[in-house]
Order: structure tokens, then sequence, then C-alpha cells
């Protein structure tokens, strides 16, 4: 039996080559002095770099039936079906080592092309530094997971079927490949590939109820069962300053709320009417607005924990909503009739147009819970399917993020392995 090719175990090697990982063993618990001189985690290391911090010279697949090989090569000659390039998964390799049965070969290259494609259906083939403001954790692969999804691929003969469990179960995502396929445009095809990719970047499965917010149509969604409950308008973050591309969890609405002034936003507010002063430990000041008709959160936010302080709320300046170009706050989401948006989210009878509207009239700060916590994903999509496979509906790319996105993925993969593509 081969070995894997040195190429992917330096990827392996080079995925974890850092003083944390030389310096404990498996399992073994970082010191406090590890953790705050970075070099440990806090958290728990996770199974997958348990496994490669195993790994040796002689890592060696199982061995390749000459179906399941020749399963993963008509596989590769049609992945341009789902926007990427076939040639990136060496597919004169693989059919030469098939041609001259040569077992080793073959066993070498179809691991080494099983590894790289599955990475690219399951997480995307574009690296993070090119995904701009994308602090998505892609949960759908691991390193363990992708080497026993090899394994049963062979042992099952189950190819076509282990590697299409990778891709994205969004009702867009197909009907985007739909677009690729009939285009004759390249501009078209462009759009929709690099879509195909953003989905890919994308949890496989969003849940069966989430909010879904895409920066460039300006647009908030509840979606329930696969099916749009609430659509609404809303504006995003400048140019100057961009809403991040993240993934929180709503878990109820603050009525009446305070805003707490971001450091960066004190200098707009400093002196103004209106806001009330509080002392920090360090001995300075911090800004905070009440509750009111001129709060800049307007009557709700949303709470939606995460590292950014992005969320979705509401706001006093209304005609925005009624602008085409609506890339105009600080980051986070101001949304359109936001008190029916909170209502339909929070999912709650006891929470109907009445009881807000007489919550709002009170003038107390009050949180409602949702009766789902619900994921919340903030997303940047420059194009959709249209209905009925009427072609493709365009968005201003609005940050500017396409042409990098588009470059990665026509420059080829970097990565093989799962976890070496996060």
């Amino acid at each position: 039996m081969s070995h894997v090719s040195k190429a992917s175990l330096l990827l392996a090697v080079a995925a974890f080559a850092v003083p944390a990982g030389a310096q404990l063993k498996q399992g073994e618990k970082p010191t406090e002095e590890q953790v705050a001189t970075g070099e440990a985690p806090a958290q728990k290391i996770s199974e997958a770099e348990t496994v490669y911090r195993g790994l040796s010279g002689n890592m060696v697949p199982r061995r390749w039936s000459k179906a399941a090989a020749e399963e993963l090569l008509a596989y590769i000659e049609r992945s341009d079906e789902e926007g990427l390039d076939p040639a990136e998964y060496g597919p004169e390799r693989l059919r030469a080592a098939l041609a001259k049965r040569d077992q080793a070969a073959i066993d070498t290259a179809a691991t080494d092309a099983f590894l790289k494609l599955s990475a690219a259906l399951a997480l995307g083939t574009v690296p993070i530094d090119a995904r701009i403001g994308w602090h998505m954790k892609d949960p759908d692969l691991e390193g363990a997971q992708q080497f026993a999804l090899m394994e049963q691929a062979i042992q099952e003969n189950s190819v076509r079927r282990s590697l299409d469990s990778l891709l994205p179960t969004h009702l867009q995502y197909g009907e985007l490949k739909g677009v690729l396929a009939n285009a004759k445009d390249s501009a078209t095809r462009d759009k929709a590939r690099v879509n195909l990719e953003r989905w890919r970047w994308l949890p496989r499965e969003l849940g069966p109820r989430y909010v879904i917010v895409n920066v460039p149509a300006y647009t908030a969604a509840l979606v329930e069962n696969g099916h749009v409950v609430a659509r609404h308008r809303a504006v995003v973050g400048s140019v100057k300053t961009p809403t991040p591309q993240l993934s929180a969890v709503a878990t109820g609405v603050i009525f009446n709320p305070w805003w707490e002034v971001p450091k960066s936003i004190e200098p707009e507010v400093r002196g103004k009417k209106g806001y009330v002063t509080v002392k920090t430990p360090e001995g300075g000041v911090r800004y905070r607005q009440p509750p009111g008709p001129t709060n800049a959160l307007g009557r709700m936010k949303v709470v939606m924990p995460n590292n950014y302080a992005i969320y979705l709320h509401d706001t006093p300046s209304k005609a925005t909503f009624q602008r085409d170009f609506r890339a105009a706050s600080h980051g986070c989401i101001r949304t359109h009739n936001a008190l029916d948006f909170a209502r339909v989210l929070l999912g709650n009878p006891e929470w109907d147009q009445a009881k807000i509207a007489e919550t709002i009239k009170g003038g107390k700060t009050i949180m409602a819970k949702t009766t789902v916590a619900t994921p919340v994903y903030i997303a940047y999509f420059t194009a959709a399917a249209a209905k009925d496979g009427a072609g493709i509906v365009p968005y201003a790319d609005v940050y500017g993020r396409d042409g990098k996105a588009l470059a990665s993925i026509k420059g080829g993969s970097k990565t093989s392995l799962a976890s070496a593509a996060q």
C-alpha cells in the first residue's frame, strides 16, 4: 500500500505546527501561563487536532478499489457543475494510474484527490484571507470526519453519495447550479461561481428556523421550514464601516433599549444633549443614550451575542429604507418595520402587536425571550437565482469583494485537508 503524498502530509503537519501543539502531549491541559502568552488555546483541543498530532510519515489510506477510483474520477470530471475547476483535483494523474493499473499510484492519486475535493465541496476553495470580512466557522467537515468519510466511501463503494452528502442543502445552491449550467455569458457564470462558493462557506444546513441577512440585497429574512415567513428591508454598514459576515443566535428582543455608544462613535456624540455619561474603571467616561423616539436603536434591538457587537435593530431614521443604496450604518443592521419583525421572531402569542405597542408606550426597557433560539446568519451574496429558472438576480457588490474571491477560485485551491481550510 502506498503512502499519502508528501504534499498532503506537509499540509497536515503545517496546519498544527504551533508551539502549543509541539509542547503539549495528547489530552494534556495547558497551564495558565501558556494560555496567557498565547501558546495554547483555553478551550479543549479538538478531536481533529488530536488525530493530526498522531500523524507520521507512514500514514496510509485504505486500498482503493478500481471501481471506487473510477467513480471518484467521474465525479472530478463533472465538478465544474459545482463551480469548481476539475483540473485542480488531479484527474490526469488518477486517470494515468488507472490506465497503468498501478495500485500504489492509484492509492496516492485517489487519496489526494478525495481529500482536496471533499474539503472544497464542504468548506469552499477560497482561503480565509481572501474571504474579506467573513467570520463564520463552518462545522461541516473536520479532519477526522474527512478521513472517516473517505474510508467509508472506499469500503461501501459510495464515492458519489459520500461527496454529494457534503453539498449545501439550501434551495438557492441547487438553483444557482442551474444558472451556471445554462448561462451563456462569462459574467453570469462568474457571478454564479462566486456565490456557489459562498454557500459552501455556510453550514450545509441552516436549521429549521433561522434569520438570514444578505448585505448586498439589503434584506433580512426569517425562514421557517424552508419558507420565508418575513422579509424586511435593511440598512447595512457603509463602505467605510462594513458589516462583518458572522453567525449568532437570537434569544430575545429588547424593547425601549438603551444605546451603549461604541468607542468608535463617541466623537460623534460627545457634547451633544440626550446622552448619559458613565465613569469607567480606568477613570474615563463612556456614553449611553436613554430609550425614546430619538434613540439610535429605535424601539427594539435583537439579542444575539457575538464578538463584533453586531445586531438587528430599529431606527428613528425611516427615510433611508426608501433608498436603493442602503449601505449607511456603522455596521449593525437597521431593520424596516422592526416591531413587526420582532413579533414574528419572538414567535410567542403573548407578544402580539397590542402588547408590543403597550410596552413601547410604557417606555420601560423590557426584554422578551424568543420561543425558540434562532440562528442568525449575516451573509454576503451578490446574486440569487430567479424564480422558475428565469436566470439570475444580481446585487451590487457593495464592498467590492467579488473580484478577490473569483481570482482565488480561478487561481486554484490552496488546501487539501478540511482542518487546514478554516
